[in-house]
């Protein structure tokens, strides 16, 4: 994606494609809105987003999907996906927060992200330590590397505040007890959500979202994805793959070359110029959720583009007695 004016054009082209990718797998996975079906929504939004990038004018290699060939039947690592066009790296989670849907509560997302061939890190399906803040900041206010009291002083310096002004957002998980309680201990309030740790690191670098920082551990794959967001929004993120054996380092020494212990930055993860798509399935803080009746259907999207820096949000009316994907 060069600075030529055909690429300029094609990049706004694709990023309204990406949109129109993550609509069509919010809508489906949205017909188990709260039915107790996990993978049943899951499914749907797989089989939807798949169709969707039948349409779009790339020649797509996806580097975090559903899991490896074996284990997904479509959108699994390696795939090829698009309509054909420029070479591009391609992370999906068509459902992020299946626990969510089902149980129709807030933050579940359809997400995208896009990036020239080569630009995101093909990350395992393993869990990654994870810490996010956002835009305007000095660089490398915050580390893994230090402590979560050390973190947060340093963090109400930068911004001026107190670090009881300050809001920590974190997956409500036994392995995070302890950080709470040193965030706690620190003055600092916490904000606990159940899944979607996506969400919850985008949640870091919008500056109306009341999220000052995300700390945490969760799923390798969605850490590249909020990479590819934070990335459009000029955030911060560090990470570190944690291994729980010798095979699972293995695997990601096979995925890249770099000692896979490292320390990651935002462009280790996500390099390049990036798009970046989500839509709504049930409403949270950053989007609406989808609104349905008879054979129609309202979506809610955010769509990012790296080189601009230009977040849009999009309202979608859709008429399923026209669409050509609508899996209703």
């Amino acid at each position: 994606m060069s600075g030529s004016r055909p690429y300029q054009t094609t990049d706004r082209n694709l990023a309204l494609e990406l949109v129109r990718v993550t609509e069509a797998a919010a809508v489906a996975a949205s017909r188990w809105t709260g039915r107790g079906q996990k993978n049943e929504a899951d499914g749907a939004a797989v089989e939807a987003m798949r169709l969707a990038f039948d349409q779009v004018g790339i020649d797509g290699t996806v580097v975090i999907g559903e899991g490896e060939m074996d284990e997904a039947p479509m959108l699994y690592i390696g795939e090829k996906v698009g309509a054909g066009g420029p070479a591009m790296d391609i992370a999906v989670d068509p459902l992020e927060g299946t626990s969510l849907t089902a149980k129709n509560v807030p933050n579940a997302l359809t997400v995208v992200a896009l990036a020239e061939a080569g630009n995101f890190l093909h990350a395992p399906d393993i869990y990654m330590d994870k810490i996010a803040v956002g835009p305007g900041l000095p660089e490398g206010v915050v580390s893994l590397d230090a402590s979560v009291g050390a973190n947060l002083r340093e963090l109400a310096k930068a911004k001026k505040v107190e670090v009881s002004d300050l809001t920590v957002c974190t997956l409500e998980r036994e392995r995070h007890e302890d950080m709470i309680a040193q965030a706690r201990e620190a003055g600092a309030r916490v904000a606990l959500i159940s899944d979607g740790d996506v969400a919850g690191i985008i949640a870091a670098a919008m500056p109306d979202s009341g999220v000052d920082i995300f700390i945490g551990s969760g799923g390798a794959p969605e850490g590249v994805l909020a990479a590819a967001a934070l990335r459009c929004t000029g955030g911060q993120l560090q990470a570190r793959l944690l291994f729980e054996n010798d095979e699972q380092v293995a695997r990601a020494q096979t995925m890249h070359a770099a000692d896979p212990r490292r320390l990651l930055s935002l462009t280790d993860l996500a390099a390049g110029d990036v798009l970046f798509s989500a839509t709504g399935v049930t409403g949270g803080p950053l989007l609406r959720g989808v609104r349905r009746w008879g054979d129609r259907a309202i979506t809610h999207s955010i769509v990012m583009r790296s080189k601009s820096g230009t977040v849009r949000f999009i309202e979608g009316h859709h008429n399923f007695a026209t669409k050509t994907w609508s899996p209703v």
